[in-house]
């Protein structure tokens, strides 16, 4: 128990470096290119973010265990809606874009309502896995271009033209080898493109250990594995999540933290089950559709009306997500108390 414990601190650690690596290097890019943060979120942060997800379902479904994967996607994603973005605007209120709410949010919606419609069934088959890729494909060229139409407008934009009278003038001091030799190479876009990759690595590297170390606490206090599944595997790998976008709200970075929950939920659906449902089809239990489904859709759904009106997420619903996932919890929990 007392090595679990420290394994799990290790991995907090590990986390908390790879989601600040991760954030300082993919806002560089989005300023550097010129895309709209919400699509750095949607995409390079919340792959990163998704890796432990797939890593874990893809070891799972080879081992034959179906419900582990499907209860982490379905947990995760609910822990992503209600568990993060709630701490997130707790800490700091969350901006929502006009072009979230009526483009990105959709989406989401339509990727989740797709899954659950797959799995009704009782199977994701490799016909299912192949949809779901298809539908990765379309997001991906939906995302491109997006990037490229609003990297046009702001070179377009009179307002994104420098004057000169406004540049700085170069300081007189004295420029010590550090400045001269060492960080100009590190406002590259190569050394953020690194940081990224490194942050990535990080964030799956601690994760996993999370997770590992949470998985035997568990198994040591006889927790049974379909709650594992939904609960602490489902948290443990969305803490990246949770560690990006906290940093990023912490940075006053709301669009890029909206984004990476919103990708993160359609990555995990499109992505991570499209992926592995190709490689081997999983079986999905009755209770799983009939009860945390639902319980997927109703976050969802339940995130529109809580930011249409300020198009922000403040801090009383922030606290309203945290305290309808801990009544989840208890009711997940409970039977084994």
């Amino acid at each position: 128990m007392l090595v679990y414990s420290i394994v799990f601190l290790f991995g907090l650690g590990v986390l908390y470096f790879g989601a600040d690596w991760l954030v300082k290097g993919a806002s560089h890019v989005a300023g550097r290119f010129g895309i709209r943060p919400m699509i750095i979120g949607l995409t390079v942060v919340a792959l990163g973010t998704s890796v432990p997800e797939f890593l874990l379902n893809f070891f799972a479904v080879l081992m034959g265990e179906d419900g582990l994967a499907i209860g982490n996607i379905i947990g995760s994603n609910i822990s992503n809606i209600a568990l993060i973005l709630g701490i997130s605007a707790a800490i700091m209120p969350l901006s929502f874009d006009e072009n979230a709410l009526k483009k990105e949010y959709p989406m989401m919606l339509a990727v989740t309502g797709l899954f659950y419609v797959l799995s009704l069934d009782g199977l994701i088959s490799r016909q299912d896995g192949v949809i779901l890729l298809l539908g990765l494909a379309s997001f991906m060229v939906y995302v491109i271009f997006d990037a490229i139409s609003h990297s046009k407008r702001q070179k377009e934009s009179p307002l994104s033209q420098p004057d000169p009278e406004d540049e700085p003038e170069e300081s007189l001091e004295p420029k010590s080898w550090l400045n001269s030799r060492i960080y100009p190479h590190l406002k590259t876009t190569y050394f953020n493109l690194l940081l990224i990759v490194l942050g990535i690595l990080a964030l799956a590297g601690g994760a996993r250990l999370m997770v590992d170390s949470a998985i035997g606490i568990a198994q040591i206090l006889q927790i049974a594995p379909i709650v594992i599944g939904l609960t602490i595997v489902a948290i443990g790998t969305s803490l990246p999540e949770l560690a990006a976008s906290l940093m990023l709200a912490l940075k006053k970075e709301g669009d890029m933290s909206v984004g990476n929950i919103l990708g993160s939920n359609m990555l995990n659906i499109l992505f991570v089950i499209g992926f592995v449902a190709v490689i081997r089809p999983m079986e999905i239990e009755t209770e799983t559709i009939l009860f945390h489904f639902p319980v997927l859709m109703a976050f969802s759904l339940l995130l529109y009306p809580l930011v249409r009106k300020n198009h922000s997420l403040s801090r009383p619903s922030g606290f309203l997500l945290l305290s309808a996932f801990m009544a989840y919890l208890v009711w997940l929990i409970y039977p084994y108390l």
